[in-house]
């Protein structure tokens, strides 16, 4: 691993550090700015930071070897978001507040759409890397996985892809969008659909059995 990778590594424990300083300074003197301050450091220095880091270091759409000594810009991505895999109770709180959760992808560089739903228990893996029409359900549980890695003898594939997601579709409870995945406007996916890297859903699956 690079100096660059170990460094932003400590991302993570940086931004715990703060979070706990403010907390440190509510009990000392506290007052209404340290809550304000503490849900900013929370929800807006991660996403900030994830544009900023994708501006200098953009991930590309390619396969990357993560064992050759090079940063990976996918690694950096990473280590800002991880408080939120890590936790998932805090993307939670945004997903029961209306547009909130979709304002919040916004501003870490997704495309979201209007009137989309997403129920508390949706996974993101990569949060800059969604591109969602209008109208779309998420269903409970669902994965939305924008990066995979893939052991070849002694080196570590790295693939990241956009997901892209059309107009007015319906994903159901339990399913698995993966790398590259592009689902058409108006399909409705069933119940713990796996949709595999870059395959494209043009037509919903129910439709297809009754043709």
């Amino acid at each position: 691993m690079t100096f660059a990778g170990r460094l932003i590594a400590l991302y993570p424990a940086g931004l715990l550090s703060l979070l706990l300083a403010t907390l440190w300074w509510f009990a000392y003197r506290p007052s209404l700015l340290q809550p304000l301050l503490f849900l900013l450091i929370l929800y807006l220095v991660p996403p900030l930071s994830l544009r900023l880091h994708q501006a200098l270091f953009p991930i590309r759409e390619k396969p990357a070897d993560l064992s050759k000594r090079r940063y990976s810009p996918w690694w950096g991505a990473h280590q800002i978001q991880v408080i939120y895999t890590a936790i998932p109770q805090l993307e939670a709180l945004l997903r029961i507040i209306p547009g909130a959760y979709s304002c919040w992808l916004r501003l870490c560089g997704s495309r979201v759409g209007r009137k989309v739903y997403w129920t508390p228990n949706v996974e993101i893996t990569d949060r800059s890397m969604l591109e969602i029409g209008d109208n779309v359900v998420f269903g409970h549980r669902c994965k939305l996985l924008g990066h995979a890695i893939k052991p070849t003898g002694q080196r570590m594939i790295l693939y990241c892809k956009k997901i892209t997601i059309g107009n007015a579709v319906f994903i159901g409870a339990g399913s698995r969008i993966g790398v590259g995945a592009r689902i058409a406007d108006g399909v409705y996916l069933p119940l713990l659909t796996d949709v595999y890297i870059n395959q494209t859903i043009e037509v919903s699956p129910t439709a297809e059995k009754l043709r």
